[in-house]
């Protein structure tokens, strides 16, 4: 069941917020947002918090400042999600600016795995590096750095992941680790490595590396790798705290100023989306899609390359062919959506706290996406699992509010210390690994984590809305403004509630409804049900977005339907 409710408000914020000149609208959904003050919605890079606040920062930056001056050789390990690729790709402009001489790998998920682990320090061994630099990755490579220090390679890590009981013996940057008081626990690993670069050019500014222009020396500007932060940001689904956002909406006006990278722009010709509109919804569910799928069917390093393009004219080739591998994964996403759907029919859902599904032939590259759209569905923590080998199983999970995946995972392990072969993520998202023939005994136990440490109130959803939308809002201008600002994990967009009458209504691409609707105040809109081609009752209550869709040069105002009832 779900719960459709209204988003409170603070009243006192709301005020304080028209006083300042805000619209009712307007002051209404950021207040409901916690925001008290049209400061907070300034994103001047000044407002930035410093990098000498996040522990070690300015340690890394010395060590990589020393690597430069001795013309080390940096070698840079990503993770093959869209984080990763940014973060890497980051790292290789900015370092490459700063003077390093750097190269990266991305280990290929289906041959090595998750991070640096002792395989991907012999594969990195064979490019020669002084100093391996990881990137959304390293924080649980404990026996990874060790094989790395039995070479003579020093490591440092920057990783935004949770840590676990015990750390790697290296230089690590990640604000989640113990003692760090970098105020903001949300960075992607793109962000992370972001603010490495910041703190290594304040070091080589220090040591008077920029002094004299004229030798070529010019102090570079680190915003032209913001569209990369933004995109890695928003793709990674972190919380979009105040200092996220800051780096999200630069990136965004880095597009649509047609300041972004030529992959950057690239990607935004493949999907066929203007960048001059570049919004949060571009980078989350147009571009971010299209990167992973490198990642999750064929190799990021592919990716990779695209972001790291010279020009338009060779990255669109790439971008082209990251379009057509997102193809391929839908359709097998489909695929596997039915064939879970189908083993889900004859469990009892309601009399369970947590949904896990296997099959040994499943694309172990698109587990992740089917684990959400089963949560989604059902509102329960959902793993799914496909083979890996003939000794290994590997899982991908999402979660609900209510339960903390990471933490769950590891009280299974602790309780059963030869059940999971390795762990990681997040609160919302995580990854494992089991024997195949544990699969029965993990769902046992994951079952029983899960009934300790939920509450039954959280197995129901609840929709927060911001209200009614006023018949005057429904407009261009209303539209609009909600969809250049930035919105995202943690800040969610404005969804609004109101009652419908259904005029007309066809499935379109196969999996979509779009429908012509009538509102209470006698105005006709367009609008359109992602992923549900069931038809609607004629009457119906809906929770709803406001967009302006552009097709063919022609401008229509559109509600998207994100839950329906009938009424």
């Amino acid at each position: 069941m779900s719960q459709v409710r209204a988003r409170p408000v603070a009243s006192d914020h709301q005020q304080r917020l028209m006083m300042e000149g805000m619209s009712a609208l307007e002051a209404r959904l950021y207040a409901a947002r916690g925001i008290a003050s049209p400061a907070e919605l300034e994103h001047d890079l000044k407002r930035l918090l410093p990098f000498t606040t996040m522990k070690n920062a300015t340690a890394a930056a010395i060590r990589l400042a020393d690597a430069i001056a001795a013309k080390e050789r940096l070698l840079i390990v990503a993770d093959y999600d869209a984080d990763g690729a940014t973060a890497c790709s980051v790292g290789m402009k900015g370092l490459t600016m700063l003077g390093a001489v750097v190269d990266f790998v991305v280990p290929n998920r289906f041959e090595y795995g998750y991070g640096l682990t002792p395989e991907i320090v012999e594969l990195a061994a064979q490019k020669s590096p002084d100093l391996i630099v990881t990137v959304d990755n390293g924080i649980a490579s404990v026996a990874g750095v060790a094989a790395a220090k039995a070479r003579g390679i020093d490591v440092l890590v920057t990783d935004h992941h949770l840590p676990g009981d015990t750390l790697p013996d290296c230089l690590i940057v990640n604000p989640n680790q113990p003692g760090c008081d970098f105020p903001s626990k949300h960075l992607a690993g793109v962000g992370v490595m972001f603010y490495v670069l910041m703190a290594l050019r304040a070091e080589l500014r220090a040591r008077g590396a920029f002094a004299d222009p004229s030798a070529g020396a010019a102090e570079p500007n680190l915003a032209t790798l913001l569209d990369l932060v933004a995109l890695g940001t928003v793709a990674d689904v972190v919380r979009l705290d105040g200092n996220n956002r800051i780096l999200v909406e630069q990136g965004l006006r880095r597009m649509r100023a047609g300041r972004a990278s030529a992959g950057v722009m690239a990607l935004f010709a493949a999907a066929g989306r203007n960048p001059a509109k570049a919004s949060c919804f571009d980078l989350g569910f147009t571009l971010g899609p299209r990167l992973n799928a490198a990642g999750r069917l064929d190799d990021m390093s592919f990716g990779i390359a695209c972001l790291l393009s010279a020009s338009e004219e060779d990255a669109l080739p790439r971008a082209r062919e990251l379009d057509q591998l997102n193809r391929a994964r839908r359709d097998i996403e489909a695929g596997m959506r039915e064939e879970a759907e189908a083993a889900l029919q004859s469990v009892a859902i309601d009399a369970r706290y947590c949904i896990t599904l296997y099959r040994p032939d499943w694309h172990q590259g698109v587990i992740g996406i089917v684990a959400s759209r089963v949560k989604e569905r059902y509102h329960r923590p959902t793993i799914v699992f496909a083979d890996a080998s003939d000794t290994e199983v590997k899982g991908s999970g999402r979660s609900i509010p209510g339960l903390h995946l990471r933490d769950a995972l590891d009280l299974v392990s602790k309780r059963h210390p030869d059940l999971i072969v390795k762990f990681g993520g997040h609160a919302m998202a995580a990854g494992l690994s089991l024997r195949p023939n544990d699969i029965g005994r993990f769902q046992t136990a994951f079952e029983a984590v899960c009934r300790e440490l939920m509450s039954e109130s959280a197995l129901e959803r609840v929709i927060e809305t911001d209200g009614e939308l006023p018949a005057a809002d429904f407009c261009f201008e209303t539209a609009e403004r909600i969809e250049r600002q930035v919105w995202g994990q943690g800040f969610p967009a404005p969804l609004f509630h109101g009652h419908f009458r259904v005029l007309e209504q066809r499935v379109v691409g196969e999996r979509h409804l779009k429908v012509k609707l009538a509102n209470d105040h006698g105005m006709v809109l367009d609008g359109i049900r992602f992923q549900h081609p069931d038809p609607l009752p004629r009457d119906v209550t809906a929770v709803y977005g406001l967009s302006v869709n552009e097709f063919r040069g022609e401008r229509i105002l559109q509600v998207m339907l994100d839950h329906v009832e009938a009424t």
